[in-house]
């Protein structure tokens, strides 16, 4: 019996609500819904669901805050919706943990895709059934990752990531001592592009060491910083 996928919503227009709800539903997800942020964030919490679609402009708590706060406990896949287009915005959003972005007005049709292929990102095995017989594995002293189930271990312990951090890692050790700047981690692990401030990349890096750190300073070591340029991945065979 397949895994029922848990969506909640969160507008504070039930328009909109209703409309994702309808789409998802279409899709035999099971879709719960919050209008505001308060709620959101007590549902997101006591609750384990597989992608959260969170508004950004909402009454008392926005949807910054609430993603804010949520990467606090847990690593569950967001997409942000916003009326707000500019890049300032986007850029905040992949800051605090955001795996997706999508501007209003939006395609319903598309936002089922989007949902679609995050998870696929964040649980491969959900959809399609690896074959055992060519695992896609890299194995270093210290960590492992095993990118046909999406699971890191370091030091032989389950290690949580957002489907954003955990990209960013596999980026990285498929080229173990190469140097990549930002801009490029930008362009291949966000697929984005734009000119200025490149800090979202800097807070993921900080947020997936702390992370592999809590249970491996060897793994949480393996990624290093090139200063003035960007990141590596080091593996120490010493």
């Amino acid at each position: 019996m397949e895994k029922e996928i848990k969506i909640l919503v969160v507008d504070d227009e039930e328009r909109i609500r209703r409309l994702l709800k309808m789409y998802l539903e279409r899709e035999e997800f099971v879709v719960e819904e919050a209008e505001d942020g308060m709620s959101a964030l007590s549902k997101a919490l006591n609750t384990d669901y597989d992608v959260i679609l969170l508004d950004l402009m909402m009454p008392g708590k926005d949807g910054m805050e609430v993603c804010k706060e949520l990467r606090e406990k847990k690593t569950t896949p967001v997409i942000m919706l916003t009326a707000k287009g500019e890049e300032v915005n986007r850029v905040q959003g992949f800051e605090v943990g955001t795996d997706d972005y999508i501007v209003k007005p939006f395609s319903p049709r598309e936002v089922v895709l989007r949902v679609k292929a995050l998870l696929r990102r964040s649980t491969k095995t959900t959809f399609e059934q690896s074959d055992s017989s060519s695992k896609d594995v890299i194995i270093f002293p210290a960590l492992t990752i095993d990118h046909d189930a999406h699971r890191v271990l370091a030091s032989g312990k389950e290690v949580g990531l957002t489907p954003k951090e955990y990209e960013l890692l596999y980026f990285l050790a498929k080229s173990p001592d190469k140097v990549f700047d930002r801009e490029l981690l930008l362009k291949e692990v966000w697929h984005y592009e734009f000119f200025g401030d490149l800090r979202t990349v800097d807070t993921h890096v900080k947020r997936l060491r702390e992370k592999l750190n809590r249970v491996s300073e060897e793994a949480a070591s393996m990624i290093v910083t090139v200063w003035g340029v960007g990141y590596k991945f080091e593996v120490n065979n010493g």
